[in-house]
């Protein structure tokens, strides 16, 4: 009996070695740890190197006994966070046929902000710099400005309803004229995107006398176009003096 036990703690223990074993041999194959650069600094040919301020770039980079040599970025350039970049980025520009503007001009340590040209607004942006602009829509005769255009978005527009009238430039449709209101007469009706035209009322007497010398001066005028054809005639009927008969 003590035979069989003293078997199975030798078995546990053989058991036990092994594991330990394959455990050291795995832990000697394992490659050194490479630690992670601190959060300043920057990876280079195995190395950590101080970053760069924003506004500079690296000129030279860090060796064992000197730290990273950084220099200003030139004109129309920028680097905006701190880096281990050799080279600044070109400044963004901002393209009128984009419809755009300058909002921000370009830093050392920052890009150029751009905003939509005025009666634009904006269709992408990144960074919070729109990248490109479209022009706000002009309503329809017809219709009204419901809102008006930004620079985010575009106007909004809607159709006037019955009796009323917009060139598409107003706030709000306007009421037809009621030219009897106004001691006027309706001379043409109105649309939606126009008032109706009123007139001044003409009286029957001043309308029948307006008939009366219309037909007089036509008359007259008729009457002297007929004496002038006769008179006409007659000359050419009469012989000249010198012809008549002895």
């Amino acid at each position: 009996m003590q035979d069989g036990m003293n078997l199975t703690s030798t078995s546990k223990i053989s058991s036990l070695e092994i594991i330990l074993i394959i455990v050291a041999v795995f832990l000697l194959n394992l490659e050194p740890c490479v630690c992670a650069c601190a959060q300043a600094e920057y990876k280079i040919n195995e190395q950590c190197c101080p970053m760069c301020s924003p506004g500079y770039h690296v000129d030279q980079q860090c060796t064992n006994y000197t730290i990273t040599r950084c220099v200003p970025c030139l004109h129309l350039t920028y680097i905006a966070e701190p880096n281990g970049r050799e080279k600044c980025l070109n400044c963004s520009t901002c393209d009128p046929g984009s419809g755009l503007r300058v909002k921000t001009q370009c830093t050392r340590s920052s890009d150029t902000v751009c905003e939509p040209l005025e009666r634009h607004y904006c269709i992408d942006q990144v960074r919070g710099s729109c990248t490109q602009a479209e022009k706000h829509t002009a309503c329809c005769p017809g219709h009204y400005i419901q809102q008006e255009g930004t620079a985010l978005k575009d106007t909004v527009c809607d159709v006037c309803t019955a009796g009323t009238y917009s060139d598409g430039s107003l706030q709000t449709c306007q009421p037809h004229s009621k030219c009897e209101d106004l001691g006027l007469v309706e001379i043409k009706p109105g649309t939606s995107s126009s008032d109706t035209e009123c007139g001044k009322q003409t009286s029957v007497a001043v309308t029948a006398g307006i008939i009366i010398i219309t037909g007089v001066v036509v008359l007259m005028v008729v009457a002297a176009v007929g004496v002038g054809v006769f008179r006409k005639k007659m000359y050419r009927h009469v012989p000249p003096a010198g012809n008549h008969a002895v």
